[in-house]
């Protein structure tokens, strides 16, 4: 079964719904585009092994981005792509640098017509199933963005086009151009739910990523313990800090008790909030070993009605 998001004329793009998940590779080689863990994050062989993993659980669409590990995300997706012959929807963004030079970004024309080609190479693909800007670029007219992307269509470079880390008002300049938005999104992350509005009132694909917000619905961080080695609060906290209060803790031990009698952990729970949200087309997954993809899996098999999805978002007002 597989999901058309509506385009432009002769544009659109096939997402495999059979279990709505999308694998998110951004921990390959790296946290994420950030330069100073370049070479961090999953070896190839731990990506390897998650590939393997997601590709047996039914997970056909793999979403990535040219930055993503210095570009080792990018490169192994497509070692893998050509080892195994699997041939996984594939989304890559365009943004930060590949090689972490400070000075190489942005959605220039002229950068975004060099930066697909780098991808399609490592990909080891003639085309990207989705291409999105990773950020918006005030430098640069969003016409002159959208204008190339849209080159990049007619090319055959590309087959549909989108954007990620975008708010209300700069959808509303791009127009009717895009078929998709990534946002960060959770039951601890709704600050841009009206984008998810936005999206559902115009036909344009929705994917949250950051589903368990860095690993906080995961239940692994608890009140007046230090974070576990190795996790997102040890490595790359910033984002997060700001829910480190009583209200979040308070909440999180609501939504254990849920998933408790629900028969679920917490993470499953915390997807099924999402996945039964029929705004929403897939959810975008970054698992840090096989066993991760479980409760976003699991969580297809559980129903919740509009009210108890408003009684669990109460949990974190």
């Amino acid at each position: 079964m597989s999901l058309l998001v509506p385009g432009g004329p002769g544009i659109g793009l096939t997402f495999n719904v059979e279990h709505r998940v999308i694998l998110g590779c951004g921990n390959f080689g790296g946290i994420g585009s950030a330069p100073a863990f370049f070479g961090r994050g999953e070896s190839e062989d731990d990506a390897v092994a998650i590939m393997d993993s997601a590709w047996l659980l039914g997970i056909r669409d793999f979403d990535t981005a040219d930055a993503y590990g210095g570009g080792r995300s990018e490169a192994w997706i497509g070692r893998w792509r050509a080892r195994t012959g699997n041939e996984p929807t594939l989304t890559t963004k365009v943004f930060h640098s590949v090689e972490g030079d400070p000075d190489d970004h942005g959605l220039s024309r002229e950068r975004i017509l060099r930066q697909i080609d780098g991808s399609l190479a490592r990909l080891g693909v003639e085309q990207v199933d989705m291409y999105l800007i990773h950020e918006p670029d005030p430098a640069t007219p969003i016409e002159e963005t959208l204008d190339a992307l849209e080159e990049l269509v007619r090319a055959g470079k590309v087959n549909a086009i989108g954007a990620s880390n975008v708010d209300v008002a700069w959808l509303e300049q791009a127009g009717d151009r895009l078929q998709w938005v990534q946002n960060s999104y959770s039951l601890l992350d709704r600050e841009l739910d009206d984008v998810l509005v936005y999206c559902a009132d115009h036909g344009i694909g929705f994917s949250p990523f950051s589903p368990l917000a860095g690993g906080w619905l995961s239940g692994k961080y608890r009140r007046d313990e230090a974070p576990p080695r190795g996790s997102r609060m040890t490595m790359r906290p910033e984002p997060y800090l700001h829910l480190d209060t009583e209200a979040v803790y308070d909440g999180l031990d609501r939504l254990a008790a849920a998933a408790a009698e629900r028969g679920v952990d917490m993470p499953t729970l915390a997807f099924a909030w999402l996945l039964t949200d029929p705004r929403i087309a897939a959810v975008v997954t970054g698992p840090r070993r096989p066993g991760h993809l479980e409760p976003a899996i699991a969580a297809l098999e559980v129903e919740l009605s509009p009210a108890e999805r408003d009684e669990l978002a109460s949990f974190f007002p």
